[in-house]
């Protein structure tokens, strides 16, 4: 207890004092402390000057109630959100959460709102986590709302749309949204590409196209993530969102560097030799989602014939090498890959047929994966691992690292069907592959990313 005579003011009190109580307010009344006097500014500016993420979940029937309870818990502690993202049950709609979420925040904070097929969570008593999906028969009417606010000091956030062409609605503007991003990054940091991009688009839409685009078009250190979970139906030109975040040139002086790192997770584990494709077969059926491609293919290189059985796999890695360019620019080689399911095997002929969407040509190359419970289980330590480095790096260095906020981007299936614990769910600790690198995947319905926001104290 601190005793105050009655010629005391506030202004009297230590700035350790004056800190200690700020950190206690909410954010509506931390934002209004912060414009009394420059003292006090100072005092909120120490209390909040690293990346912070402060998320909530509501599984209230009612949107207006589960809104307002993931907002009140978000808004509880100190934060000034610059940017929002919420993911919805089935039940209720994208455009009135929208709505009824930049009502209370601001519409000046950029905000993505995508549905989910689950959640992942943790039990306040026993602190297992569990992974909790809805089943096709109660998608319709399964509510709850995740809201996630971010304070991200040193950067600026804006969305930018990737709409379709209006006289032929088949086709994506990918190039205008390229450069819709190019132009925001130059002209706030300086330089054509941003931090980071969180992407989320229509399940319809050829998503795999614009990554494959981005990827070309991207420094190799920026970090591009995401989904496809947003609603066709609410905004038809819109076919994605992207929250793009940018170093901010201008930053106020003593704010340290914002980072992010991206590590991939999968399940899946190679089976056998890699096959070049020869040749590539359309097939049709009497609905669209009959119809798709038949490859047949030769053993890669002169190694040994290696007998496995495609029966039991479920999936296809595809390596592609294709010439790719923004507007008029020289095109320039690039390389990905990228996971399908396979739809069905011939067992004579050892050919697959895969979805009729699939980009794939002859002379690429393919591997069969199958879904392998150890090879997510054997990575689960590699992100403790990463995490531990930066504080020992804090610790050994004269930069101050802090690596405490992250976001997981997972599909659903990886709970106890994937990994061998039943409390070794997705967010019991970050998982696994390897730190985000030049080498870009479209990755698999098993896969997860999870995005660690590092920040260095300026010294």
């Amino acid at each position: 207890m601190v005793w105050v005579s009655p010629k005391t003011t506030i202004d009297d009190l230590g700035i350790d004092l004056l800190q200690n109580i700020v950190s206690r307010l909410p954010a509506l009344s931390f934002a209004s402390v912060g414009c009394v006097s420059r003292s006090w500014n100072n005092a909120c500016s120490s209390v909040l000057c690293r990346p912070k993420l402060s998320s909530a979940c509501s599984f209230e029937s009612t949107l207006q109630v589960a809104v307002q309870d993931v907002v009140n818990k978000v808004l509880s502690e100190p934060i000034r959100p610059h940017f929002a993202i919420a993911s919805i049950g089935p039940r209720f709609k994208l455009q009135e959460t929208l709505q009824l979420i930049a009502a209370k925040l601001s519409t000046k904070v950029p905000l993505v709102i995508d549905y989910s097929l689950g959640i992942v969570v943790k039990n306040v008593v026993s602190n297992a986590s569990k992974e909790t999906w809805y089943p096709d028969a109660l998608l319709t009417s399964s509510s709850g709302i995740m809201l996630t606010v971010g304070f991200v000091p040193g950067l600026k956030v804006k969305p930018i749309s990737l709409l379709r062409q209006i006289k032929d609605p088949r086709t994506l503007m990918i190039d205008q949204f390229v450069t819709d991003i190019w132009e925001f990054s130059t002209s706030v940091s300086g330089h054509q590409s941003p931090a980071a991009i969180m992407i989320s688009g229509v399940p319809q839409a050829d998503m795999d196209a614009v990554m494959k685009k981005m990827d070309y078009a991207m420094a190799p250190e920026t970090v591009i993530l995401g989904g496809c979970n947003l609603d066709a139906a609410d905004e038809e030109s819109v076919v994605a969102v992207a929250l793009v975040f940018v170093e901010d040139s201008k930053k106020p002086p003593g704010i340290g560097e914002t980072k992010f790192h991206a590590l991939l997770s999968s399940v899946l584990s190679p089976v056998g030799p890699s096959y070049k494709v020869d040749c590539v077969i359309e097939y049709r059926g009497d609905h669209d989602y009959l119809h798709g491609k038949v490859l047949t293919g030769h053993i890669e290189g002169e190694g040994p014939f290696e007998t496995i059985d495609k029966q039991e796999c479920t999936w296809i890695g595809i390596t592609k090498r294709r010439m790719r360019s923004i507007r008029q620019e020289d095109a320039k080689w690039t390389t990905s890959l990228s996971f399908h399911n396979v739809v069905y095997h011939y067992r004579e002929s050892g050919n697959c047929a895969i979805g009729a969407n699939v980009d794939v040509e002859r002379g690429d190359t393919y591997r069969y994966y199958n879904e392998d419970p150890n090879t997510s289980q054997s990575t689960v330590d590699y992100v403790s691992n990463f995490m531990r480095s930066l504080k020992q790096r804090s610790t050994n260095s004269s930069d101050k690292w802090d690596g405490s906020s992250g976001l997981i981007f997972t599909c659903f299936s990886r709970g106890v069907s994937f990994l061998s614990k039943p409390n070794d769910a997705d967010n019991s600790t970050f998982l696994e592959l390897q730190e985000h690198n030049s080498t870009r995947a479209c990755m698999n319905g098993c896969s997860g990313i999870y995005l660690i926001v590092s920040y260095t104290q300026k010294t």
